[in-house]
C-alpha cells in the first residue's frame, strides 16, 4: 500500500525544519565562540565610581587581510565596550579605533590598564592602546588613549589620545616616575630630512586632562645606531627644555644603560 502523497510531503518538510533549525544553532553557537571576550575589567571600586562601570574587550573571528604575504588568517578586530551594567549600551565616548583618516582597525589590545599620573592616593586614570594589522613593511598603527572619570556626571571622559602608524621606532609612553611623574611623552617619525622625531610632551592640568606643553624635532636621528629608545635618548633635552635639568647636574638615566655618554644633547648607550 503506497503511504499518502500528503503525508510524506509533510514528512520531508519536517526533517527539512528540524536540519535548518540544527544548521541555525551550530552557526549561532559557532559566531558565539568565535566572538570572544578578551578581558572584562570592573573599574567601579578603583574610581569610587557610582555605578558598576565595566570595561569588555571582545574580539571578532579571524580575518583574511591582504597583507603582501600569505600568513594565513590574522586576529579579528577589537571591540572595546565601556558599560555602567550588564545589558546597558556601550558609551559610544570609547572606541578601539581612531578616525578612518588616521588609521584602519584595530586587531590587537596592547595595554588596558589603570596608571595613577599623581600617585596611589590621588584618582586614576584608564589607559587604552590598541594596534592595528602590521602591513608588508612592518607598518602598524597604534592607538593610546586615556580617560578619566567625572564624578559628577558618573561618566568617562577621554583625556589624552595619540595616533601613529609608522615602522621608525615611535614611540607613546606614561612616565610613571622621576619628575616627569604622570605625563605622556610622545616619538613619532618627521616626514621630511633630516629624518628624526616630533617630540611632543603632554602634562595634566588642574582638571584631571593633558594639555601639550613641548613639541619639538629631536637631536637623534632615524636609523643612527643609537640602542636607546627615542624617548630615552631624548630626556635631557626634554628635560632641559622644561627646566627641570641643567647641563653639568646629574643626567636622567636609562635603568638599562647605567653609563650614557650625552652627545650633541642625545643620550647615547655605551
Amino acid at each position: 500500500m503506497k503511504p499518502d502523497i500528503s503525508a510524506r510531503l509533510a514528512s520531508l518538510f519536517g526533517m527539512f525544519f528540524a536540519c535548518a533549525l540544527v544548521a541555525s544553532a551550530s552557526s549561532a553557537a559557532e559566531q558565539d565562540v568565535q566572538t570572544r571576550i578578551h578581558s572584562d575589567m570592573a573599574l567601579a571600586k578603583a574610581f569610587r565610581a557610582r555605578s558598576a562601570w565595566h570595561l569588555v574587550v571582545t574580539q571578532g573571528p579571524p580575518v583574511d587581510e591582504a597583507s603582501g604575504a600569505d600568513l594565513g588568517p590574522s586576529p579579528g578586530a577589537v571591540t572595546l565596550c565601556l558599560r555602567k551594567a550588564v545589558g546597558d549600551r556601550c558609551d559610544p565616548g570609547l572606541r578601539a579605533d581612531p578616525s578612518p583618516a588616521d588609521s584602519g582597525k584595530s586587531h590587537f589590545l596592547d595595554e588596558a590598564r589603570l596608571v595613577y599620573p599623581r600617585g596611589k592616593s590621588e584618582p586614576p586614570l584608564l589607559l587604552l592602546r590598541t594596534a592595528t594589522l602590521a602591513m608588508f613593511n612592518g607598518d602598524q598603527g597604534e592607538f593610546t588613549q586615556l580617560f578619566a572619570y567625572r564624578p559628577a556626571s558618573d561618566r568617562f571622559e577621554q583625556v589624552y589620545r595619540f595616533v601613529t602608524s609608522h615602522n621608525n621606532n615611535q614611540e607613546v609612553r606614561f612616565v610613571a616616575s622621576g619628575p616627569l611623574a604622570g605625563s605622556m611623552i610622545s616619538a613619532d617619525p618627521t616626514g621630511g630630512a633630516p629624518f628624526g622625531y616630533w617630540v611632543t610632551v603632554s602634562r595634566l592640568d588642574h582638571g584631571y586632562r593633558y594639555r601639550q606643553v613641548l613639541r619639538y624635532r629631536s637631536a637623534t636621528r632615524y636609523a643612527d645606531g643609537n640602542r636607546l629608545a627615542v624617548i630615552d635618548s631624548e630626556m635631557p633635552n626634554i628635560q632641559q627644555r622644561l627646566g627641570l635639568w641643567k647641563p653639568g647636574a646629574a643626567m636622567p638615566l636609562p635603568t638599562h644603560c647605567p653609563h650614557p655618554r650625552l652627545i650633541h644633547t642625545a643620550l647615547w648607550c655605551n
